[in-house]
């Protein structure tokens, strides 16, 4: 299987969830970084690398 960028998102939610699951205390902490890295992709401060 090829990870590519498109596969990112669903990676990142697999392991928050999982992360949550284990340590429900950290569901704060990974809202808060997702919707801080959603915003500054939204804004276009931050820009995904196509290869």
């Amino acid at each position: 299987m090829v990870i590519t960028a498109a596969h990112l998102p669903a990676i990142v939610a697999l392991i928050a969830g999982i992360l949550i699951l284990i340590m429900p205390r950290l569901l704060n902490y990974i809202v808060a970084i997702y919707l801080i890295f959603v915003g500054l992709v939204g804004m276009g401060l931050l820009r995904w690398i196509h290869m």
